[in-house]
């Protein structure tokens, strides 16, 4: 009895040791980017009013862990490279090898942010060129998650030939020009899953909260019920359907057929309001960051979602700045020209639009390097460098071209015609490839008519001779429009319209 007491005891300091070593989130891992010239937050957990310290670039931290056994240090401002050792010192020590300090950002979205360096165009030459080792990639794999999680998933990966291609395109060419110019460490942090809707990506609570949001929330909680049971009893039919096609293909050696989606998850994943920020995001809050990119909009481009947008970006901006306490630049892609039926972009790039009137943000303008029939297109080279141009010449004040394509700034009527401004036009406005194309103009009657425009130094002039009496002005108002306006530097113009007609 004695000797099963004393190995009792044995066993709990065991059990008692391995719960109080440190240990931190599988952000701070081997190769790592922290975020120089500013706080950088180091976390983790320890024995509750365990003594912790962390130490990297000849600067230390301490702090004592609380009840809830939960630390944080903040580093003081660090400057650029490396590489360092990063340690974190308790019970145990942890080291990590291999830490470079210099621009982080976190890119999040769907599909076209998870688009990988392996799909986008060129990918051999861009292959064979992808000798970056102090650029990082940090893929999170955590899933949706019905409460706020606190561990992220993933690794950092060091940019080479044979690593590149599993990086988020959009970020590895923003990144990579990021790097060209301000010869410092570049780590990418890529949160994004395909297919999914910007409610996903919001906090739950802060979405419920929003009055805008409310009859959203109405019409989706309706459509988004459970499958019904013969849509149960057809999948079920469907894959074991399925499960024996897979089995006939193993055995000829051929491919196996797709996996039939089950529709209670479908209606799940459908209905999943903040399940991504829960699960994907706030695992890396508070991670230091210089800003983020995003890089999302087709799944909220049906004609029952398009309307909220205008909404719900500005709110995960400003919720997402709350939440890391910080009001990082933000910058999104607006949505490419694409023929898909059954969408509305205009509404969307509309909304994107008008989201850069918070302080901080940009957006790449793409209506130009979309595919009609490819909601991916491949030209991922262009989306990284219309980011790049935003982020060097606001976020680092380096002299670039232009940071902005020509975005509209009012109108004024002038007898039959309508005078159109814009902002970054001072390197001149571009007809590319003949004269105007894309503009129509409406009276009154809210009768629209293609429209004749021209050029008059940084403004655009555009009149027709069946609107005598114009009001209003829209260009570039479809799904696959035919546009071709740009400015100087080679950026084209956002579409755009001066009315607010429904």
């Amino acid at each position: 009895m004695n000797e099963s007491l004393r190995l009792l005891g044995f066993s709990f300091v065991l059990f008692s040791a391995s719960r109080a070593e440190v240990k931190v989130p599988a952000i701070f891992s081997d190769h790592m980017v922290l975020q120089r010239d500013t706080v950088a937050p180091v976390w983790g957990s320890a024995a509750p009013n365990e003594d912790v310290t962390v130490t990297v670039a000849g600067q230390s931290k301490s702090a004592r862990a609380g009840a809830d056994g939960k630390w944080r240090v903040d580093l003081a401002k660090l400057p650029a490279g490396g590489p360092h050792t990063l340690t974190v010192k308790g019970s145990n020590t942890l080291t990590i090898a291999d830490v470079l300090i210099g621009e982080v950002w976190l890119g999040s979205g769907q599909s076209n942010m998870a688009f990988t360096v392996n799909r986008a165009q060129n990918f051999e030459q861009e292959q064979a060129a992808a000798k970056f080792p102090q650029i990082r990639h940090f893929k999170e794999e955590s899933t949706s998650a019905a409460t706020a999680q606190s561990e992220p998933k993933g690794r950092w990966v060091i940019c080479a030939p044979d690593t590149v291609g599993a990086f988020s395109a959009a970020l590895y060419f923003f990144g990579r020009e990021l790097h060209a110019t301000l010869q410092v460490p570049v780590g990418l942090i890529n949160s994004s899953v395909g297919g999914t809707p910007i409610e996903a990506w919001i906090a739950p609570e802060a979405q419920r909260a929003s009055a805008e949001l409310k009859p959203f929330f109405a019409s989706i909680d309706a459509a988004n019920a459970p499958p019904t049971d013969a849509a149960r009893k057809k999948y079920e039919r469907d894959l074991a359907a399925w499960q024996a096609a897979v089995k006939q293909a193993r055995t000829e050696k051929q491919k196996a057929p797709k996996r039939p989606q089950d529709p209670a998850a479908v209606a799940a994943r459908k209905a999943d309001i903040g399940g991504l920020f829960n699960g994907k995001i706030a695992p890396l809050i508070p991670y230091g960051l210089r800003g983020m990119l995003w890089y999302q909009g087709e799944a909220n481009s049906t004609p029952a979602k398009a309307p909220y947008y205008q909404h719900q970006l500005p709110l995960l901006v400003r919720d997402w700045r709350a939440r890391w306490r910080s009001e990082f630049p933000v910058a999104w892609v607006q949505l490419p020209n694409f023929a898909g039926a059954g969408r509305d972009w205009p509404p969307v790039r509309e909304a994107m639009l008008k989201t850069l009137a918070l302080p901080k943000t940009g957006m790449a303008v793409t209506i130009d390097i979309g595919e009609a029939d490819n909601i991916h297109p491949k030209n991922k080279q262009d989306v990284g460098h219309r980011l790049a141009l935003w982020a060097l010449g606001t976020v680092y004040r380096r002299d670039v071209p232009a940071v902005s394509s020509p975005l509209p700034a009012g109108q004024s009527v002038r007898g039959e015609e309508i005078v159109l401004r814009f902002q970054y036009a001072s390197r001149g406005l571009v007809a590319k490839g003949g004269e105007l194309k894309g503009f129509v103009i409406a009276g009154a009657d809210r009768q629209w008519q293609p429209a004749r425009a021209r050029i008059d130094g940084d403004t655009v002039v555009v009149s027709s001779p069946e609107v005598k009496a114009p009001v209003a002005v829209r260009y570039a108002w479809e799904n696959l429009p035919t546009c071709n306006l740009y400015n100087g530097a080679g950026l084209p113009a956002s579409p755009f319209r001066t009315d607010d007609w429904k």
